[in-house]
């Protein structure tokens, strides 16, 4: 089974990705895992990619499509692979299927995790940290028990991150949703895109990945 699992931020897929390679022993592949490895490896891709990396610049599309054939091709994905946060741009997407193709192991299904943005909103801007002891909680999620006490060093000065304000994650979700749009239409053009209703409880949603995975297999 191979897999692309794509969502907005703080659909949760990390959640889902942990719960697919728990059930189903596949390798969970991200960008940031692959980019690692190679450079871990001292591949010559790799070594081009950490040049880059180290300026705080992109990799170029053809050093990441690079990457990833080289990382699609070893021996663990032979029974099926989890992409995580590839591909991001329809050129990507592009590349992807002629790799896939090349290599005999076409993608069986994009499991895209759908969350109303408002939600999504509620969902990343309600985190907060102690200033004191540094404990984390969540408006919605993890509230305090007393409300403005932190539960474990009992300070009452708390603050947000910067990734975290309202503002921030707004622009998160927009950049992301202009992306996410073309490569959902590229993949329903396609037939292999299934879509989940992410709003829902995480073990309702993972029956649905589930029913997915089995249907394609």
């Amino acid at each position: 089974m191979n897999l692309i699992l794509m969502g907005l931020p703080g659909a949760g897929k990390g959640t889902q990705a942990e719960q697919i390679v728990d059930a189903y022993g596949i390798p969970h592949i991200s960008t940031g895992d692959m980019f690692r490895a190679a450079v871990e490896k001292e591949t010559e891709l790799g070594l081009k990619a950490k040049t880059y990396m180290d300026a705080g610049n992109l990799v170029p599309d053809e050093i990441t499509n690079g990457i990833v054939r080289e990382r699609l091709s070893e021996p663990d994905t032979d029974k099926g692979f989890l992409l995580d946060g590839f591909p991001r741009t329809l050129v990507q997407a592009e590349a992807l299927e002629d790799i896939t193709n090349d290599i005999n192991k076409p993608i069986d299904a994009v499991i895209y995790i759908e969350v109303n943005p408002d939600i999504l909103m509620e969902r990343l801007t309600g985190r907060f940290i102690c200033k004191n002891c540094g404990a984390t909680y969540h408006k919605i999620n993890k509230p305090t028990k007393v409300p403005g006490v932190c539960d474990r060093c009992g300070g009452t000065e708390f603050y947000q991150r910067e990734d975290d304000k309202p503002e921030t994650v707004a622009n998160r979700i927009k950049v992301n949703t202009e992306l996410t749009e073309p490569l959902l239409s590229f993949y329903r053009e396609r037939n292999v895109l299934y879509t989940v209703n992410g709003e829902d409880d995480v073990k309702d949603v993972f029956k649905d990945v589930q029913g997915i995975i089995e249907k394609t297999n």
